[in-house]
């Protein structure tokens, strides 16, 4: 199809871009990648008014690495994440990263319209749930910080405003004893998720999980953080059994729907066993960081 009829502007910073927003405030959509927002524009699925195109935009794709955390700027393509070195000490990311679409996709498609977007499959929100990560927004009267775990609201819903741009998602620094995975069913390389479990834990020095994070994709109306099965987690040391209770604690609180992709009761069952493995992957990090 073709999309329907759009103004089109360039911004050359942030500012203008902050100010374009606010003069034509819920109008307007902003494109980076396009990766996300282009399919929805031709099915007509979104229909903006404005097209705010920040490729002159400057200044937020770098990844830095501070004394309290990892900033990822929201221009960052899925390709940089992925080869940046900083990334190779953060395997749950670097496991998104290098696992997203296919190389057209990682080379154009970024992740601040990964999340800005919030498809109900798509990966990075699933990383940012399991991490506790945050999400910046710049609006005009300054930055906002957004606990992720209160960012994704419902199906392509987030908590940004309309005169707000994305501009950075910030993970805690990885510190000894923690390790990530990222693990997920897709029909073929390069589709969304059927189902997409992220999940961190981090081993105190006798091997007991303190802390532990999970997030889910694909299986709901919204990307979810699997608390019961955090909770599960907590306080115990690694084992099959205390996997699979955390597997079937995420898979309890999805709301799959019977699609090409599988039944419910299939995708229950993908939750739990991609929860496992994931699990699994992450202890197996965490022992090796300590």
């Amino acid at each position: 199809m073709i999309p329907a009829q759009f103004d089109y502007v360039r911004p050359a910073d942030l500012d203008e871009a902050l100010k374009i927003l606010t003069e034509r405030e819920g109008e307007a959509k902003l494109l980076a990648g396009g990766y996300s927002l282009i399919p929805l524009l031709k099915l007509r699925m979104a229909q903006p008014g404005l097209l705010v195109d920040l490729r002159d935009v400057t200044g937020l794709d770098g990844i830095v690495e501070t004394d309290d955390d990892l900033r990822i700027g929201a221009k960052a393509t899925h390709r940089q994440i992925h080869e940046n070195p900083i990334i190779q000490r953060y395997p749950l990311l670097h496991d998104v990263s290098g696992g997203i679409g296919d190389p057209q996709v990682r080379n154009w498609g970024t992740i601040g319209g990964s999340v800005a977007h919030a498809d109900p499959a798509s990966d990075w929100p699933a990383a940012l749930l399991a991490a506790n990560a945050k999400v910046v927004c710049r609006g005009p009267t300054g930055e906002r910080v957004v606990a992720a775990r209160e960012f994704f609201l419902d199906t392509f819903t987030t908590a940004i405003e309309p005169t707000e741009v994305l501009t950075e998602i910030r993970f805690g620094r990885r510190p000894r004893g923690m390790g990530g995975a990222y693990t997920k069913l897709e029909r073929r390389v390069g589709d969304f998720a059927t189902a997409g479990i992220a999940a961190i834990v981090l081993l105190d020095d006798g091997g007991t999980i303190t802390m532990a994070g999970m997030g889910v994709t694909g299986v709901s109306p919204s990307p979810y953080a699997a608390t019961d099965a955090e909770a599960a987690l907590q306080g115990q040391r690694p084992s099959e059994a205390v996997f699979r209770a955390a597997g079937g604690a995420a898979a309890a609180k999805s709301e799959p729907a019977s699609d090409t992709r599988g039944p419910v009761d299939y995708k229950r069952a993908m939750v739990a066993e991609l929860a496992v493995r994931s699990l699994r992957t992450a202890v197996e990090r965490a022992l090796a960081n300590n």
